[in-house]
């Protein structure tokens, strides 16, 4: 950087603070509290097998993990080629390969317990999503409709009257996907 020039104000933040979380409006403060505490009961209430499995996963993805097999994987090499002045006990390493070979087997299978596990609770969040969206949508449509029959008694007029009756048309969800899966098969 040259001397005498400063950096630009929008280096060191934004110009006006983001509002805290004091700010969110109550309904927002208690669907964030509710997933929260739904997303901790789903915790409580899975298996132990599940519980085990995410825990040993966790630990896996850690650079705990990684020091863990540094070190005793680093020792065991240490020592089996002589430098230490032990006895080797396994010197071609194929101990050491084999319990390689059965440690990954067990973590990958831990890994995709708690992926599947993971991949359930997305799809109920996805399921969640749609369903409020189709709520929103529905409620949306109503309120054109309202709005347009309103409009129409004040003998208000709008230029772009064939958006209006399309946005009061409801939607279908069934229609939708059909138009979606339609899509896809041609495009194949």
């Amino acid at each position: 950087m040259l001397e005498g020039v400063s950096r630009p104000a929008m280096a060191s933040g934004p110009t006006i603070p983001p509002p805290g979380p004091e700010s969110l409006n109550s309904a927002l403060r208690r669907n964030i509290d509710v997933l929260k505490r739904r997303r901790q009961e789903e915790e409580a209430n899975a298996p132990l097998d599940e519980r085990l499995a995410s825990a040993i996963a966790r630990f896996a993805g850690s650079m705990r993990f990684v020091y863990a097999h540094l070190f005793i994987y680093g020792l065991w090499i240490v020592a089996n080629l002589g430098w230490v002045g032990i006895e080797p006990w396994d010197p071609t390493f194929v101990v050491l390969a084999m319990i390689a070979s059965v440690e990954a087997i067990f973590l990958s299978t831990f890994i995709l317990i708690t992926q599947n596990r993971m991949a359930t609770a997305a799809d109920r969040r996805a399921e969640l999503d749609v369903q409020i969206s189709l709520l929103a949508e529905a409620e949306i449509t109503k309120l054109v409709q309202m709005v347009s029959t309103i409009a129409q008694r004040l003998d208000v007029t709008s230029a772009q009257r064939s958006d209006i009756e399309e946005a009061k048309r409801e939607v279908a969800p069934e229609a939708v996907l059909d138009a979606i899966e339609s899509s896809e098969t041609r495009k194949s």
